[in-house]
């Protein structure tokens, strides 16, 4: 067992949208993500998704649409031999001052207490800043998704430049998995 991989959902295992992802036929896969994220598992790594999910606080997305999509993203995993070890969500809206929304780091800390194994030092893939900064306050190793788009601002400032970006998960997934990075 190498330990833990953090992976943002949107954005990282799916194509994100500003509306939403509602339902499961909303939800669609990155091109090789699921790939990637069943390639970090067999290579031992506990790949658990953490993922802010506000449209559930926003009355858009019902707990059933989301255990669908949730439901989805473990059967396509499992279809390339790999096991997603965790999905962890948090439903509150982004002023609801809760701790599990990303920056927060409740949802890892959930995930250390069930899995036995602890975030630091730990990748966390994700697409946002928030998912950078949860990473960061719990210790584990951030790792950015930078999509098609270029790096936002606030990588370029000397307190990020130690942040490794990716065009997606199978760059970073080669990465993680790479002889000199994540190997224990």
């Amino acid at each position: 067992m190498r330990g833990i991989v953090f992976l943002d959902r949107d954005g990282v295992l799916n194509a994100d949208s500003p509306d939403f992802i509602k339902t499961v036929d909303e939800w669609q896969p990155i091109p090789g993500s699921l790939e990637a994220a069943a390639r970090l598992s067999r290579a031992g790594f506990r790949v658990i998704v953490v993922s802010n999910q506000s449209g559930v606080a926003r009355g858009l997305v019902p707990l059933e649409a989301l255990d669908s999509i949730h439901r989805a993203l473990r059967d396509g995993v499992e279809a390339h031999g790999g096991q997603l070890s965790g999905i962890y969500f948090c439903p509150h809206a982004p002023d609801d001052g809760c701790r599990c929304r990303k920056p927060g780091i409740e949802l890892i800390r959930r995930a250390e207490a069930d899995t036995g194994l602890a975030a630091k030092g730990a990748p966390f893939v994700g697409d946002r800043m928030t998912d950078l900064e949860a990473a960061r306050r719990a210790g584990c190793r951030p790792v950015f998704i930078r999509g098609s788009s270029c790096l936002p601002p606030e990588l370029a400032s000397a307190s990020w430049a130690d942040v490794p970006n990716f065009v997606d998960l199978t760059e970073a997934s080669d990465w993680i998995l790479g002889p000199t990075n994540m190997t224990p």
